[in-house]
């Protein structure tokens, strides 16, 4: 059986963009998990296929290298290249492809027995992505805030053996034992996991009647993220080992967070700037009058409105906007002359006066 290829897994071709890798992850991600398969081990393993397709299509980085073993034949082992089965054709030079390990598919091992190059690096759990939205002033000014993240850990019934309590074992007649299977041929067979046993090489005689058999459980994980000032939306943050958990003791995979800044009902953000807009009336901005204005680290400064002040003006405060190494941005206030909507005699018959005396018809 050959090695499945992740173009496939997510049915999408190989010039697919970002945009669309993503939104086919999703979509079959939601059909295929295994909150929603209960009991059904192809659709978790189904959900495994997809998720290791994503996260090497979504890394520019990875993509990059599973492109180029892909046109090495290492995904289609039935076609011979020129000079040899298995053998990169004209064109295609090893010297210049980083065989390290793509998707957990260890190809790196595999390549480096071939050509003599490549590197083992250890088994990591998967890596799991967030995206997690921020409070403004917390995204402008940085802090700390607690994000719930679902994941998967071994059962605590079974020890993650599958196994139910005072169950026997008996060894997996799809594997052998070896609870591996080759997918591919020749020089190309790639070791997957074993779909029947889950990679453990023994079949149990009852299931655990916690995880169903499957030796994991899904559950919630709370961790306190940390967001660096001047933070925007789009922003990403690696955090090593906050990941999924490793099999068998090998370690967590990482935490890939991104942001997404919530809008303020008073800020908003123009760089380093910050912009208000600070409502003042018609006889305070003819005038003029002295505001209490809030700054984004929740302290207030006064600022004289100087007469005549036309509504859209805008004043600068020096230094109250957001700091990102030794740069920090400025406040905008923009004022907003705001006009009553009816008027009392007494406060009519005074500003037709008022109009009178300055000479401005009505």
């Amino acid at each position: 059986m050959a090695a499945k290829d992740f173009y496939q897994v997510l049915g999408v071709p190989d010039s697919a963009s970002g945009d669309d890798i993503k939104k086919a992850y999703r979509r079959l991600a939601k059909q295929h998990h295994p909150d929603a398969n209960p009991s059904n081990a192809q659709a978790a393993e189904r959900f495994k296929e997809i998720s290791e397709a994503h996260a090497t299509l979504s890394d520019p980085e990875k993509r990059k290298h599973y492109d180029q073993m892909r046109r090495l034949g290492a995904f289609d082992p039935g076609i011979r290249r020129p000079g040899g089965a298995g053998r990169p054709g004209p064109g295609v030079s090893t010297e210049d492809i980083d065989l390290g390990d793509i998707g957990g598919f260890g190809l790196g091992d595999i390549f480096s027995s071939i050509f003599g190059r490549g590197r083992r690096e250890e088994a990591r759990g998967e890596s799991l992505e967030a995206v997690v939205e921020v409070p403004f002033r917390v995204a402008a000014l940085g802090g700390r805030i607690p994000v719930t993240l679902p994941v998967t850990e071994p059962c605590r019934t079974c020890g993650g053996n599958g196994a139910a309590p005072g169950a026997t074992t008996s060894t997996c007649t799809e594997c052998n034992g070896r609870g591996t299977i080759a997918f591919g041929q020749g020089s190309f067979a790639v070791n997957r996991p074993c779909p029947r046993c889950r990679g453990r090489g023994t079949i149990p005689s009852e299931p655990c009647p916690t995880c169903r058999g499957a030796g994991e459980v899904r559950t919630e994980r709370k961790v306190m993220i940390t967001v660096p000032p001047a933070t925007e939306s789009g922003s990403k943050v690696r955090l090593k080992g906050q990941g999924q958990p490793g099999r068998a003791g090998t370690p967590a995979g990482d935490l890939v967070v991104t942001f997404e800044v919530q809008p303020d009902r008073f800020f908003h953000r123009d760089g380093l700037d910050v912009i208000c807009e600070v409502p003042i009336n018609m006889v305070q901005a003819v005038l003029g009058t002295r505001l209490k204005v809030r700054t984004l680290d929740g302290k207030s400064v006064i600022l004289r409105v100087p007469s005549g002040t036309q509504p859209g003006r805008k004043f600068r405060l020096k230094g109250q906007g957001i700091q990102k190494g030794d740069r920090r941005g400025d406040q905008l206030v923009a004022i907003n002359v705001t006009l009553p909507e009816k008027l009392s005699p007494e406060a009519e018959a005074a500003l037709k006066q008022f109009a009178e005396t300055a000479g401005m018809g009505h």
